[in-house]
């Protein structure tokens, strides 16, 4: 008998307190009140940081719902993801994570950023970046790449830090993607698949000492590129 006793006053209480629970992650008293969006450069901060902070305010930091944060963050193309830490008991914090431009497409006469995704990032601050040119063309309503400048926009993307200032622009002809350097070396591509590893060799025979006049680079076989017009380095051992 006494067992049966502590048995229901055991499962009475973890009822009450789930119910306690239930009703306190949702209550005024743990609602979200203090909202801080960092991360955000683009020039549609604003907007963002509104959004994401309506948003959070109706929920509680015992209840934060990051999918719906998600939701409204996906209408601005610069947001790449979210991702929110609640401060018991009323803050949260929101960290945006935001697509970086790579490159820069014609859409409609207009040069505007696009990332290494081939999203159109009309909104992404471009000061003191010195972005290549696609040779693509966005359309008017477009607000992802597709097909070639997709391709070129995902070669780009992959592009280590310390490449990117060498590179001039992309071409696409039946070879596929090339990138043209600032040296007049164009590298090949052919399409988007390997494109690290690609770069990665493209790293490699640059940085030989005892090549010299190299007008193009084939890394369509990235474990065996290809070079044209390369000859020894006057005095190479």
């Amino acid at each position: 008998m006494w067992l049966r006793r502590v048995i229901a006053i055991g499962a009475l209480g973890s009822a009450l307190g789930a119910g306690y629970m239930l009703w306190l992650r949702d209550s005024s008293l743990v609602a979200v009140r203090e909202v801080s969006v960092v991360g955000i450069g683009s020039a549609e901060r604003d907007d963002v940081r509104a959004a994401l902070t309506q948003a959070a305010r109706g929920m509680t930091t015992l209840h934060v719902r990051e999918d719906e944060l998600r939701e409204v963050a996906s209408r601005y193309p610069t947001v790449r993801t979210v991702s929110a830490d609640a401060s018991f008991p009323n803050g949260l914090t929101i960290e945006v994570t935001e697509r970086k431009p790579v490159a820069l497409v014609d859409r409609e006469g207009k040069d505007l950023p696009v990332a290494g995704d081939g999203t159109v990032l009309p909104g992404a601050a471009t000061a003191g970046l010195d972005l290549p040119a696609l040779e693509a063309q966005a359309e008017p309503s477009a607000t992802r790449l597709v097909d070639d400048g997709l391709e070129q926009a995902r070669v780009l993307g992959a592009a280590p830090g310390p490449m990117r200032p060498l590179v001039e622009q992309t071409t696409q002809d039946d070879q596929g993607v090339g990138v043209v350097l600032t040296d007049g070396i164009t590298l090949l591509f052919g399409d988007a698949s390997q494109a690290d590893a690609k770069w990665a060799a493209a790293a490699r025979v640059l940085a030989d000492g005892e090549l010299g006049g190299l007008s193009y680079i084939d890394l369509r076989a990235p474990d065996r590129p290809a070079v044209g017009g390369a000859a020894p380095v006057a005095g190479a051992a």
